[in-house]
């Protein structure tokens, strides 16, 4: 257990910049595809739904239903785009590109190598975030000004999926198993954190549920900021989402130590 422990822990304050700059070299070359594609799905959202029901419902909690909603898309963008970098091109350097491997072959701890794909998947969800903002600021469903606060609540979300994912990422055997958390976890979240929709309309049962999920933290924090209204509880959600980020790096580790063992 020491042994893991240490392992857990960078192995200098920053190694993990050597992991992440691999990823971010490597990303260059096909970056306008990737942040068209963590652009493509939220913006169908907000143009979509936004269009549709944004006519029948009018206003909802005070706004626009376009508004409600662009603003539910920030933080919605930052955790697909960081859960999908963590369980697909995470996975794949781990398992069959064998670059984690190599790394080890380095100074670079298994700590800094977890440490660097999750400050990478949080890099991505920061631009993939922080796109969205600017869109939803430009079409006047926010506030340009918002931007400067919601930003590292949108890496704090980045990094809180990606911790999770990396969970996900070391007990998969196989790419199919990822869908299983894709689709019976991500999807689900989406719906129940008050995204699309106020939380206030699920059954008591269910809002409690959502109290405990990470996405709805996040949107707790980032939608009253973007439309101008007092944020209430910041230590509270605040603090859940370094919960998200602490202790499953942690589990992470011991999960991915076993595995690489073996």
């Amino acid at each position: 257990m020491g042994r893991v422990s240490t392992e857990a822990l960078p192995s200098g304050l920053l190694n993990w910049v050597a992991v992440w700059r691999r990823n971010f070299l490597a990303w260059k070359k096909v970056a306008p595809a990737s942040l068209l594609g963590n652009l493509a799905d939220p913006m169908i959202y907000i143009f979509g739904l936004g269009s549709g029901l944004g006519v029948m419902l009018g206003n909802v909690g005070g706004v626009s239903y376009s508004a409600f909603l662009a603003a539910g898309m920030v933080a919605t963008s930052a955790m697909t785009a960081s859960t999908f970098e963590t369980i697909y091109a995470t996975f794949a350097r781990m398992r069959d590109h064998r670059t984690w491997e190599a790394m080890l072959y380095t100074k670079l701890t298994l700590g800094d190598i977890v440490l660097g794909e999750m400050a990478w998947a949080a890099t991505k969800a920061s631009l993939a975030g922080t796109a969205i903002g600017i869109v939803t600021a430009t079409l006047a469903y926010s506030q340009w000004d918002s931007l400067i606060y919601v930003f590292p609540v949108i890496a704090l979300t980045g990094l809180a999926f990606a911790s999770l994912s990396m969970v996900v990422a070391a007990l998969a055997p196989s790419y199919d198993y990822l869908v299983f958390y894709q689709s019976l976890v991500i999807t689900p979240m989406l719906v129940l954190s008050g995204s699309v929709f106020p939380v206030e309309q699920l059954s008591p049962m269910l809002q409690r549920i959502t109290h405990l999920l990470p996405l709805a933290h996040s949107i707790d924090l980032i939608r009253p900021a973007m439309l101008g209204h007092p944020v209430p509880d910041i230590t509270l959600h605040l603090g859940a989402l370094c919960l998200y980020i602490v202790l499953p790096f942690f589990v992470s580790i011991a999960l991915l130590r076993h595995r690489l063992t073996q």
